[in-house]
């Protein structure tokens, strides 16, 4: 994977389809990327994209394989991997439906048999499950031959019904489609696959059937081989304590930094560097770093151990007044003391208050961060909150998924914001400094990131009470100093 800056944008978001999302890259966008993570473009039952009918087709609405072909020609592209689970109107479950355990594809799916032998699992292992919709993850399943009742796994959807169903990644037959679609997608030119909600593949009597340990290990072992093979990079998605990516960098996977969007937002709502300093200095190459996504803003289980509760309640009172929400935690059992926020659903430039200076400089931040940045089109575009969007869907999420239209591309790209920005995004993709060491320093409000590689430096210098940055780097015309 090349250390460069990435993309992250739905298919259909930055004016309307793939081809659009090319000709910027090929435009006004042009050298600044060096990698595009383009969010599930299959056709899907559900969840934007997430709820995958099939692997092996682009939906026409965002156009076509030879599209995606075309952006590898010049970027690394990264797409999803539901490893978790399938679309309920897949051939694969349709097929199960009508024929149940007659099915040849009966065994990629996880029924509760596998997991409790009698089918029916104790009160009190339900409760120790690590829940992501009300009551159980379970479905009813009528098989339309039989009449017989089948419970099958749905980690997600709603109390009734899941759009989403759970793969049993243990089983020959998942484990051959899975390496099937590896497969097809390096034949692509796909260079990274993102390992979607792999944390809940392993399903475990009497566990959280959450990273269940060493079941967890294998699998991301036995996946990253199978990929490695066809000359593909995986990065798991993992939403957890931050126990859980220091050992995966351990173990030699990439991992995501989601630590770093909720830190910045209290080291500018505190003016005081240190908890962000600490984590800065200690973070890993081999990760990925956001500030924003198609998700909220990681609070908890990501930031357990890091912040306090305290610190995880004003910040949600603080997204709550610049016209965000909360995504709330549904098991009580994993919020003890009362907090129960796992996600902020806000645009970055939103939470800041809308003040360019601190955005600008909070995404400086992140270029000069340990590892990978990604830069959501949200946020590369300085975009502020949605709520139409959330109105119009019902999803608290859509307040940071807005879809932009040509004319709207030009104006954001115009604002003098976004042009400090693309700034940023183009020193952190061209200068050689980035490719050396990184020191880190702190001293009440200010932050200082500087990065040697050889006689090259580039050092931010950021004053978070105040709001403002300077950046130092050698290279530039003989060597330079600017405020950004």
């Amino acid at each position: 994977m090349r250390s460069g800056p990435q993309l992250l944008t739905y298919p259909d978001s930055l004016g309307g389809d793939l081809g659009a999302i090319d000709a910027l890259l090929r435009g006004p966008l042009d050298g600044l990327f060096t990698g595009i993570h383009v969010l599930p473009p299959f056709p899907s039952s559900g969840d934007r994209g997430f709820a995958p009918t099939t692997y092996l087709e682009i939906d026409p609405r965002f156009g076509t394989w030879g599209d995606i072909r075309r952006l590898a020609e010049q970027h690394d592209v990264m797409l999803d991997l539901m490893v978790n689970h399938i679309s309920r109107r897949s051939p694969e479950f349709e097929d199960f439906v009508r024929r149940g355990r007659r099915s040849p594809h009966a065994d990629l799916f996880v029924t509760l048999d596998k997991v409790w032998p009698s089918g029916d699992p104790p009160a009190a292992d339900v409760a120790r499950i690590f829940l992501r919709k009300p009551d159980a993850p379970f479905s009813d399943v009528v098989v339309k031959e039989t009449g017989d009742v089948e419970r099958v796994w749905t980690s997600f959807g709603t109390r009734d019904w899941s759009e989403q169903i759970d793969l049993d990644v243990r089983s020959p037959a998942a484990r051959g489609l899975l390496t099937a679609w590896l497969r097809f997608f390096a034949g692509q030119g796909v260079r990274i696959v993102r390992l979607d909600a792999v944390g809940y593949v392993i399903k475990q009597a009497g566990t959280s059937c959450f990273m269940v340990e060493p079941g967890i290990w294998d699998f991301l072992d036995w996946i990253a081989s199978v990929a490695e093979s066809f000359d593909l990079v995986v990065l798991p998605e993992i939403h957890d304590s931050y126990e859980t990516h220091r050992k995966l960098a351990a173990r030699g996977h990439w991992t995501y930094d989601f630590v770093l969007p909720a830190l910045v937002l209290d080291a500018f709502d505190t003016s005081s560097a240190d908890l962000l300093a600490t984590h800065l200095a200690q973070s890993p190459r081999h990760q990925v770093t956001t500030l924003d996504c198609h998700d909220g803003i990681p609070v908890r289980p990501d930031l357990d151990g890091i912040l306090s509760p305290g610190s995880m309640r004003r910040l949600a009172d603080v997204v709550i007044d610049r016209g965000g929400n909360v995504n709330r935690i549904l098991s009580s059992a994993h919020a003890d003391d009362g907090v129960d926020v796992h996600q902020l659903n806000i645009t970055y430039y939103s939470a800041l208050g809308a003040d360019d200076d601190r955005y600008v400089l909070a995404r400086a931040i992140q270029l000069f961060a340990p590892g990978i940045p990604q830069v959501y089109y949200v946020g590369l575009l300085a975009g502020e909150n949605d709520a139409e969007a959330v109105a119009a869907t019902g999803d608290g999420r859509g307040v940071n998924r807005h879809d932009y239209t040509p004319p709207e591309i030009a104006a954001a790209i115009g604002r003098p914001v976004v042009q400090r920005i693309l700034e940023l995004v183009r020193l952190r993709r061209e200068h050689p400094a980035f490719g050396g060491e990184l020191d880190v320093a702190s001293s009440g409000a200010t932050l200082r990131l500087a990065w040697r590689l050889g006689d090259a430096c580039c050092a931010l210098e950021a004053d978070l009470a105040g709001g403002r940055g300077t950046i130092s780097a050698t290279g530039i015309r003989g060597g330079e100093r600017w405020e950004i």
